[in-house]
């Protein structure tokens, strides 16, 4: 069985735990009613459709 030659420091430690906790963007879809961003599977907060159909009644401020 494979054992460690070397401790690996606190500090060492601590940044091979933090590298998987990095941000991420989510990912976007555009919007083929109005071109804008949004998230895969929901409706657009700008305009209101989904899959082509207007299924929230979104404000014009």
């Amino acid at each position: 069985m494979a054992v460690p030659k070397h401790r690996r420091s606190k500090s060492k430690k601590r940044m091979h735990r933090r590298i998987n906790m990095k941000m991420t963007l989510p990912g976007m879809t555009k919007c083929p009613e109005c071109g804008m961003l949004t998230p895969p599977h929901r409706a657009c907060i700008h305009c209101g459709n989904y899959k082509g159909s207007l299924v929230v009644q979104v404000g014009k401020d």
